[in-house]
């Protein structure tokens, strides 16, 4: 039996305070790289845990999540390496506080930064994927679903056994 396909599910943190996104820059085998505050599901966790604590690793600031703003998929290849990863994006709008200072950014994270609609547009030979600006677009035109749209079993935590 061959090995079965399944992308790597991510999860983006869209963060908008008076007409400002929050954005992480951060370092990749590409160069810098702006992206949102995102990261990879962990075993185990929900959607909604795993950008909690993605933004508090990269922001060093607690996020609320508000709403689903989508879910996307989208295909990397780097042609150097041979990888090739397509990736499946819950994105969260929400809220966060100040940063706290006891905390440190992320491995990788050189620094946040704040970055209107119009300078996004003007970045995106620095975005990490067009994912970035794609999910901030979404947000800026209204995209909100609730929060219980993404269903995370119990058995997340504690795995169903199948009898033999």
């Amino acid at each position: 039996m061959s090995q079965r396909w399944s992308p790597s599910v991510t999860v983006a943190a869209i963060i908008e305070h008076e007409g400002r996104y929050l954005l992480v820059e951060e370092e990749t085998p590409e160069g810098l790289r702006l992206n949102n505050p995102a990261g990879h599901l962990d075993p185990g966790e929900s959607p909604e845990q795993g950008v909690v604590r993605e933004a508090l690793e990269e922001t060093a600031r607690v996020f609320v999540p508000e709403a689903l703003v989508g879910v996307y998929l989208s295909r990397f290849r780097r042609p150097a390496s041979g990888e090739d990863v397509t990736y499946l994006r819950f994105a969260y709008a929400g809220t966060v506080g100040d940063p706290d200072p006891a905390l440190g950014l992320d491995e990788g994270i050189v620094r946040t930064l704040w970055m209107t609609l119009d300078e996004l547009r003007a970045s995106r030979a620095q975005h990490r994927s067009g994912l970035v600006l794609r999910c901030i677009e979404d947000h800026a035109a209204g995209r909100r679903f609730p929060l219980d749209l993404v269903h995370a079993d119990p058995t997340l935590v504690a795995p169903e056994i199948k009898g033999g």
